[in-house]
């Protein structure tokens, strides 16, 4: 079932319900003691920046998929750490990434300390509306030979750039411990005892296995033995092999790169901070197809949970399928339980094409330049009620777009972000943004809430 740490954080007693909650979700995702203390750190330092910079906010501990589905690997999981405010932003999101920067004559070593520990780390801020970050952490090494430090890449009142070269930074790169030009990790300076910077070779044990990818190492989805890339590592060609499966190394049949790069991220908030989600959001892939689905189990608790993620377990074992056909293989699935409405968007890489198709009210916005696009899903409830037709939405797949998909936890006018800025963020963030800005202290989510964000790669990070 969909395991959520919510930890609402108003006074100093949650930053250690935040440090265990971190611990937990690490154990449950297998990392090693250091990781898991690791982890637990910028657990701690997030909460703490929340009652210091913001007057509280929330911090939210979930087990994600990595963001490259591979097939045979569907139980990998890595931790997401997010923090989410609707404090008065920072104002500068550079300096405030530097260890030993502070505004309230304490350390400096919040932010600093999350980009380097974190695999990846995304950070949105703007003034007057809050900050979002986003710090992910996993075990399993990488195997395409990338370095495994951390960059990355802020988004701030509409300035968007990678560390290092944003416009104001004022920094050259390498100046701030733990990130260097290439990549990989430097050691820096650090608290005494803390895990982090660089090990042997410059890389970090346990690697990086980031749901989204755009900070630390942008990782793709692509054409059988296609991987992402970090820093200045030449992009790899696609090395042809049987279909969904790796290529093998050193073969002479290269195929043309993947027409589009793709990152898939989400966050899940359970309803009145229970333990478990009626939502749930996943992310495979099948050769040259990527899916990813959102699941919103009807009502909430346990058996909505138990709903769910008998679709994200079914889903695994039909990621071959159309959307239109996976839906079909679902209903049989769910079938005993309460039912779940689920919205499905595949992306045909080679094709450069995305299908889709939904059965209740989870909802999909397809941005397309400036304009947003609903993409319509069918009544019923999967499991319970399927209709006799199914249609599938089709769309072109170009580095502008951005797919949103959300569960009805979301008030019912909520509008997608105008601006083009999260666009270019980590997904996870963009899904965090979408969350905070569509709620409030004041005005809580209604129900279990999930968002799940479809984005291209951006060009200067393939």
């Amino acid at each position: 079932m969909p395991r959520v740490w919510d930890i609402p954080v108003r006074d100093s007693t949650r930053v250690r319900d935040a440090r265990v909650a971190a611990e937990g979700a690490a154990a449950m995702a297998g990392l090693d003691e250091r990781r898991t203390a690791a982890a637990a750190l910028v657990a701690t330092e997030l909460a703490t920046n929340l009652l210091k910079h913001a007057e509280g906010g929330q911090v939210l501990i979930d087990l994600v998929a990595p963001p490259v589905p591979r097939e045979g690997r569907e139980d990998s999981r890595v931790v997401q750490i997010a923090a989410l405010d609707h404090g008065p932003g920072i104002a500068d999101v550079p300096a405030a990434m530097r260890d030993g920067f502070s505004t309230t004559r304490s350390l400096g070593a919040g932010l600093g300390t999350c980009l380097r520990l974190a695999d990846d780390f995304g950070l949105h801020s703007a003034s007057g509306h809050g900050t979002v970050a986003v710090a992910r952490m996993g075990t399993t090494p990488r195997g395409d030979g990338t370095p495994a430090g951390p960059a990355v890449r802020v988004w701030a009142d509409g300035v968007s750039g990678s560390w290092g070269d944003m416009p104001g930074a004022g920094l050259p790169v390498g100046s701030v411990p733990g990130w260097s030009g290439d990549g990989v990790s430097g050691g820096g300076l650090r608290p005494e005892g803390v895990p982090g910077g660089a090990s042997e070779g410059g890389r970090r044990p346990g690697g990086v296995m980031a749901c989204g990818g755009l900070t630390g190492h942008p990782t793709v989805a692509g054409g059988p033995g296609f991987a992402g890339r970090a820093g200045n590592q030449p992009r790899p060609r696609p090395v042809s092999g049987a279909p969904g499966q790796e290529g093998q190394p050193g073969s002479s049949d290269l195929g043309p790169a993947p027409l589009a790069a793709v990152r898939a991220g989400g966050v899940n908030i359970p309803y009145a901070g229970a333990e478990c989600s009626g939502d749930a959001w996943a992310w495979v892939r099948a050769g040259e197809r990527v899916t990813l689905m959102l699941a919103d189990g009807l009502g909430h608790g346990p058996e909505a949970a138990r709903a769910s993620s008998v679709a994200v377990a079914a889903l695994h074992r039909w990621a071959h399928l159309s959307p239109a056909e996976v839906l079909r293989q679902l209903h049989d699935a769910l079938k005993g339980t309460r039912g779940a409405a689920v919205a499905l968007a595949q992306l045909d890489l080679r094709a450069g094409r995305l299908r889709f198709a939904g059965i209740g009210n989870v909802g999909a916005r397809l941005r397309t330049g400036g304009t947003w696009r609903h993409l319509l899903s069918r009544p019923g409830i999967v499991g319970v009620h399927r209709p006799g037709t199914l249609r599938e939405e089709e769309a072109e797949w170009a580095d502008d777009r951005l797919l949103i998909l959300h569960t009805d936890g979301l008030p019912s006018r909520w509008t997608p972000p105008s601006e083009a800025g999260p666009s270019l963020a980590d997904p996870a963030v963009t899904a965090a943004v979408t969350i905070r800005d569509a709620s409030s202290p004041a005005r809580p989510v209604r129900d279990d809430t999930a968002v799940a964000v479809l984005t291209p790669t951006p060009p200067d990070r393939p």
